[in-house]
């Protein structure tokens, strides 16, 4: 048996790793210091441990709140929908967009079990509700399950009478908002448009 296999079959899991990137990490784990590898696992321990999710808008964060909900210079006529909390690590880090997030939890898709009422639909709904909203943009992935939820929203949002946009093209269908470049991201937010066609709302 390779001794390392325990190692590689772990590193497996991350997202993007395959056999062969597995195998030269376990490699490259091997080659450090013992106080690299411990000083490695427990950060990866105590930040698993400290992080909560912002009682607002469901991002990662180290309080109650996270920093984007707590500043008192972001737009809070603004709210902009996003799947997970990476998709707003990358619109972040384009400077492009000011107002506040709020995190689904993922993205409608029935075949893997995921329905309206496994997401953070019903918070959104209460945000809404209590407060004042100029405008709302999905920030979702270009892809079945993204379509699909960003149409299932608007229905819901509709009596709202809310202005609702949603990301330029220039993302490729099917592509991952956290993978795309700052500067294609950049354009899409720039240019978002409006939504206006809808469909009922699913049972």
């Amino acid at each position: 048996m390779n001794p390392l296999d325990p190692l590689i079959q772990e590193l497996k899991k991350w997202p993007g790793i395959g056999e062969k990137s597995a195998q030269r990490l376990a490699f490259f784990l091997l080659s450090l210091k013992q106080n690299d590898v411990t000083k490695m696992a427990h950060t990866m321990v105590d930040t698993r441990d400290s992080i909560k999710y912002c009682k607002d808008c469901f991002n990662i964060s180290l309080h109650d709140q996270c920093h984007i909900c707590s500043s008192t210079k972001r737009d809070r006529a603004s709210l902009c929908i996003v799947a997970e909390p990476k998709d707003i690590f990358a619109i972040e880090k384009t400077h492009a967009y000011t107002g506040i997030y709020h995190v689904l939890g993922g993205l409608i898709s029935p075949l893997d079990g995921v329905h309206p009422e496994s997401l953070r639909i019903k918070e959104l709904i209460q945000r809404i509700q209590n407060n004042t909203f100029h405008e709302v943009l999905f920030a979702i992935n270009p892809s079945i399950e993204g379509d699909s939820t960003s149409l299932y929203l608007t229905s819901l949002l509709e009596p709202f009478k809310l202005n609702i946009t949603k990301l330029a093209y220039g993302l490729p269908m099917g592509s991952d908002i956290d993978y795309a470049d700052e500067i294609t991201l950049t354009k899409a937010i720039s240019a978002r448009r409006e939504i206006t066609n809808s469909i009922p709302i699913m049972p």
